[in-house]
């Protein structure tokens, strides 16, 4: 997810473009997402944060949710490559508020 694949395609022929085709992907019900919920310390020079793990889906809808976590939590944070980031340890916080909008399978993991 996230991460596009890009070939060097080569033709003799001099008016030959090629075209990508972007796969998309389609939207999963919510209900059936496995998500994991929890906080790290690497990479961030010491400070934690929480993680959403294991999204599968579009882009837009993962930004939706990742916008919508950090409004409710009142903190910053990313989403790219399939993964949520958020600023804090407030991993049970997280967790609820995925499980009030539907993603019931969320569990919390780790630290």
């Amino acid at each position: 997810m996230g991460k596009k694949k890009k070939f060097t395609v080569y033709s003799t022929n001099p008016d030959f473009e090629y075209q990508y085709e972007e796969e998309e992907q389609e939207a999963i019900d919510p209900s059936e997402q496995q998500l994991r919920v929890w906080h790290d310390r690497k990479k961030r020079k010491g400070k934690t944060a929480t993680l959403v793990l294991g999204f599968k889906g579009p882009q837009d809808e993962l930004e939706a949710i990742a916008k919508y976590l950090k409004t409710r939590c009142g903190v910053g944070g990313s989403a790219k490559d399939g993964e949520i980031i958020i600023q804090g340890e407030i991993k049970e916080k997280v967790k609820d508020l995925l499980v009030e909008k539907g993603y019931t399978q969320t569990k919390t993991a780790g630290g």
